[in-house]
């Protein structure tokens, strides 16, 4: 028998230092248990809901006579996508009241395919010092580890989360800054963010356009929450900044779809790649050559919304956002009240909430910690079950400079994509959950106030 110690051949060195996605972490070492828990999923945006029924229409017909399946034949469809489904964005984006007059639509495997197309498309090699992707702290997580492994680099701008649980954008002054210094090839901007929750309207919109065109920098926007807004304000995108607003912004402008969030069809993976620069769309296209197509079956499900009027898709996005809207009002209040001292962000938009934890447990709290705890071992008998919580730790949304201490050390992130009746329990196995693991790990509670897990 050959010896388990044998030379194995080596892996590269991104992959011997690879470990999961902030947003995986908990599921992965949840799905090692083998005992018998429930969890509550709250770690990831893996929405719920039912999709569009326009789109559930189409997902149960696929061998009527008009589906092109029918015959049980799947074939590559072209790589930039299905005609019908490229025709599919543009009716959503066009829906908002957007013009979306010379925009070049790409389909992609998801919003995480465009992402990488981005990215590749606008940055410089790592070490070559030259066009790094610029985010805003805290940002979503796939974007620095998708840099990563494309060999580009990452530099950010923080934002704070201020006890009132807003998180502030930062002044364009201290992006023009950051700009100055590193000179990234492009901006990532999220208008209804994640996982802050914040809005970009259209005025701070412009502001970061108007950046872009003094700097010749890409624009890209990341739009998956487009319409997921409950302050009442404006619908705000990259397609409502035009040529007579902020001149010199056509032909630097990109935006990252999805059906994912809006739509309910995180499974579907299928996203979006819009541009209204011909030459970076045919470049992008070429470069995915290499990935032949995306799924040619959630693009046919997809492509239904290239049929539906702008007054049924805006009753849909109000009906999407009057849920969230109750969902993060009850969640966010319940948080506050068990666990009096706590900070929780509550979002103007997207479907994220932040929790940080710092002023109420003592030294020696670290979130990564906390949620493989409550992943690995974690526990709260509910009605005769044992449930636990899955959240994701705020530490890889942050991009910090060497040296910098991370805020992300006592936040967390939570996701308002469970069911309602796994949401309002949320509360509850939180604050048990961080009781049991202070006591285990022997760091102090604030003394003025008890947690509260009745």
């Amino acid at each position: 028998m050959r010896s388990e110690n044998m030379n194995k051949p080596l892996m590269s060195k991104h992959f011997k230092g690879r470990n999961p996605s902030a947003i995986r972490l908990a599921q992965i070492e949840f799905m090692k248990r083998r005992d018998r828990v429930n969890q509550i999923n709250v770690a990831i945006g893996n929405v719920s809901l039912p999709m569009h029924p326009a789109m559930i229409r189409r997902m149960r017909s696929l061998d009527e006579p008009e589906s092109p399946f029918r015959e049980g034949v799947v074939k590559y469809t072209a790589t930039r996508g299905v005609e019908e489904t490229r025709r599919a964005f543009l009716n959503i984006i066009a829906s908002s009241g957007f013009d979306t007059t010379g925009l070049h639509v790409q389909v992609t495997d998801g919003g995480s395919q465009a992402m990488e197309l981005v990215i590749i498309g606008v940055c410089g090699p790592a070490g070559s010092g030259k066009k790094p992707l610029l985010l805003v702290d805290p940002a979503y997580a796939n974007y620095s580890q998708m840099a990563d492994r494309l060999g580009r680099t990452v530099v950010s701008v923080r934002r704070s989360l201020s006890g009132n649980g807003k998180f502030e954008l930062p002044d364009i002054d201290a992006i023009e800054g950051v700009v100055e210094k590193n000179k990234p090839g492009g901006i990532v901007i999220i208008p209804y963010d994640n996982p802050t929750g914040n809005f970009y309207d259209s005025v701070v919109m412009k502001k970061i356009a108007r950046l872009c065109v003094k700097y010749n920098m890409w624009m890209i926007s990341d739009e998956a929450y487009r319409e997921l807004l409950y302050t009442g304000s404006k619908t705000s995108s990259i397609w409502g900044i035009t040529e007579e607003t902020v001149p010199g912004i056509e032909g630097r402008r990109i935006s990252i779809e999805t059906a994912s969030k809006v739509w309910n069809a995180c499974g579907l993976r299928i996203g979006a790649l819009v541009t209204d620069n011909r030459q970076f769309h045919e470049k992008a296209v070429a470069e995915n050559t290499a990935n032949l197509c995306p799924n040619a079956i959630g693009q046919y499900i997809f492509g239904s919304l290239a049929h539906e009027s702008r007054n049924d898709l805006n009753e849909w996005y109000k009906r999407q956002r009057d849920y969230y809207k109750r969902m993060i009002s009850t969640v966010n209040d319940e948080l506050k009240q068990r666990l009096p001292g706590i900070v929780v962000s509550r979002p103007d938009a997207s479907i994220y909430s932040v929790i940080d934890v710092r002023d109420v447990v003592g030294n020696g709290f670290e979130a990564r910690d906390f949620v493989l705890y409550c992943a690995r071992e974690g526990g709260v008998a509910i009605d005769d079950e044992i449930w636990t919580l899955l959240v994701a730790p705020m530490e890889g949304f942050y991009n910090s400079a060497s040296g910098e201490k991370n805020p992300g050390a006592t936040q967390m992130r939570v996701a308002y994509v469970e069911p309602l009746d796994k949401m309002r329990r949320v509360p509850l196995l939180f604050s048990i959950l961080l009781k049991q693991y202070v006591e285990k790990k022997g760091i102090e509670i604030a003394e003025r106030e008890e947690l509260k897990t009745g």
